[in-house]
């Protein structure tokens, strides 16, 4: 009869590890899912992977190769009613070469409208050798009714490119920009066209988003 007594206590304390044990991984696994996406998005950045491209630590290149390489720039808005495009299509540079290109963004909607930017380089292995020093992604970015604001981009296309097997002959490199509202607004269906001043975004620290 003792020895039964004796085992019970040591089977409630086996339950309540056990318990413990589970509630400890339930809620390890809780955390993990909420730290999975920006840890996944400071993994793009870090690495150039899915095309996220590089941000640059210095603001040139060690060296500058007597190679050409051009670079497309592409803008897209999704729910956000700016014009949003770049102020030129594309510019060829050397390979290693510190160059700046801009885009412009105008509000088209009858009151201030706030927009953000991601981006993507293509092709995708081309990320981590995309390098930006300034850029305005992941930025907030407010505009009053029909103000417009230019948004540049400086970056360079490291020279370790020519190393990679599959990225040796590339010769063409887009860099893809889309614009997604930070609020809630109204159907660009309704709101009327109006004119406005223009604006830079200023190249700081503060503003780069990778």
């Amino acid at each position: 009869m003792s020895v039964e007594m004796s085992k019970k206590p040591a089977g409630r304390n086996s339950n309540v590890i056990v318990a413990a044990v589970c509630l400890a991984f339930f809620t390890g696994m809780i955390g993990m899912a909420y730290a999975a996406v920006p840890l996944y998005k400071m993994f793009c950045q870090a690495t150039g992977y899915g095309g996220k491209t590089q941000r640059a630590e210095k603001q040139y290149a060690g060296r500058v190769l007597d190679r050409e390489i051009t670079v497309r720039f592409d803008a897209n808005i999704a729910g956000v009613p700016w014009e949003f495009q770049p102020v030129q299509r594309s510019m060829t540079m050397k390979i290693g070469e510190t160059v700046q290109a801009h885009y412009q963004a105008t509000n088209k909607f009858d009151r201030p409208v706030t927009g953000r930017a991601t981006f993507n380089v293509q092709p995708e292995l081309a990320g981590p050798y995309f390098n930006k020093v300034e850029c305005f992604c992941f930025t907030d970015t407010s505009l009053k009714p029909g103000e417009t604001l230019d948004m540049p981009v400086l970056f360079y296309v490291d020279p370790d490119i020519v190393n990679v097997p599959e990225l040796k002959d590339v010769k063409t490199i887009t860099l893809s920009y889309t614009m997604f509202p930070v609020e809630k607004t109204k159907p660009v269906a309704s709101s009327e066209p109006v004119q406005g001043n223009s604006k830079t975004i200023s190249n700081t620290e503060a503003n780069l988003g990778g």
